[in-house]
């Protein structure tokens, strides 16, 4: 019998990078997730097919069942090291799974293109740990890491705030502005290794501590802005403190010094989406102007807008 299962992707709103060292993090979750489909086979062997949003096979391989390796000798292709990686983990974890049957056909299908950075690792490594009924963020600390914001929010169908520990604190939140129809995700033509992100914070942090206090207090007075006004003011009250403390210069005053309105780095600076506010018109004649034509409101990705 196949057996599917499904994760939500993510969106930092508040708190990227400090999320690391402790910060009150708010992310959303978004209607674009990731897919993975399993069915028995009688041939000793996984054989694993990725595709994208198109419907593109992108990525393919078949690993052993005993040894979880790849039976075509891929050993030293990116992807097939993640998979035997995550998949000997959750092996370990659950000494139960894959041994029900003798063999496995596994699709992925994302929702999303993968250059947009709305979680296809920690999509996959839900769905993965869904399957293996293991914890998932056991999946995620031995492979690429990070807080884990993003394995909650492939977990939850809500705006949640995320605190890192173990276990980590998840709460479900109400978020629901009266000016949502003014927030924008503009996509940066580019893509950002999180790894490497993560890598840049660590190397330049400062004053860590302070900064957090100031972070939660912006991100617990954001979710209580009842006009756009304010809501700007604290998102670039954010912009400044995480450019300071990671010693980087936010995208408004690099690339988009003379747009009218608030601009956001969301997750990793550097590379995804970006959120902007301001009127539709305004927002897509400003960015269109510039080729960014990868521009979806709020109410279209947001999971539950």
């Amino acid at each position: 019998m196949m057996q599917s299962f499904y994760s939500n992707g993510k969106l930092l709103i508040t708190g990227e990078y400090v999320v690391l060292d402790g910060a009150n993090a708010f992310a959303l979750p978004t209607k674009l997730g990731q897919h993975l489909d399993v069915e028995p086979i009688t041939d000793r062997n996984i054989i694993w097919t990725s595709f994208d949003e198109k419907g593109n096979l992108w990525f393919q391989d078949t690993f052993n069942i005993e040894t979880l390796t790849s039976v075509a000798n891929n050993s030293e292709d990116p992807v097939s090291k993640q998979l035997t990686a995550l998949l000997k983990t959750a092996k370990k974890e659950n000494p139960d799974f894959l041994t029900h049957h003798s063999g496995y056909k596994v699709s992925t299908r994302l929702d999303f293109p993968r250059d947009w950075g709305l979680g296809s690792s920690s999509t996959l490594i839900n769905n993965l740990a869904l399957w293996a009924n293991v914890n998932p963020m056991t999946l995620l600390l031995h492979s690429f890491g990070g807080s884990g914001y993003d394995i909650a929010c492939a977990r939850h169908n809500a705006p949640i705030l995320y605190q890192v520990g173990d276990p980590p604190k998840i709460k479900e939140i109400s978020f629901n502005p009266r000016f949502k129809d003014e927030l924008f995700f503009v996509h940066r033509n580019k893509k950002q290794n999180s790894r490497d992100a993560i890598s840049t914070y660590k190397q330049y942090k400062t004053n860590s501590e302070i900064i957090i206090q100031k972070i939660n207090r912006i991100t617990s007075q954001l979710l209580k802005a009842d006009s756009r006004l304010i809501f700007d003011a604290l998102i670039i009250e954010h912009e400044i403190l995480i450019a300071h403390v990671t010693n980087q210069t936010p995208i408004k005053n690099d690339l988009f010094p003379d747009f009218d309105n608030a601009i956001k780095s969301l997750g990793g600076w550097g590379g995804d989406f970006i959120l902007v506010t301001g009127t539709k018109a305004y927002v897509y004649d400003y960015f269109n102007s510039k080729n960014y034509n990868t521009i979806i409101a709020y109410n279209d990705l947001i999971l539950g807008a």
